[in-house]
């Protein structure tokens, strides 16, 4: 893990998450400026970021989906059998 993932996770859990309505805000995405701990909020990581980047432009940017492990997730494909291969 990074160290912007850390004290992204840091920031998150300890002070921002006992502040946010998680019910009204799930699957929304939060950046966080880590070293000021200000957060912005909006439907997509590039709504959110581009609205940090007004005020913090030079910051990279911790970015998590409200109420989600993780931001995107990937579930991959399952090969299909071709008829020759099941008989």
């Amino acid at each position: 893990m990074s160290e912007l993932s850390q004290k992204g996770e840091t920031v998150y859990h300890t002070c921002i998450l006992p502040n946010l309505s998680v019910e009204n805000l799930k699957g929304k995405i939060i950046a966080i400026e880590v070293d000021s701990g200000e957060y912005f909020i909006e439907q997509t990581v590039l709504k959110a970021v581009m609205l940090g980047r007004k005020r913090y432009p030079q910051q990279k940017f911790y970015c998590k989906r409200i109420g989600y492990p993780v931001v995107y997730s990937y579930h991959g494909h399952r090969p299909v059998k071709l008829k020759e291969e099941q008989e």
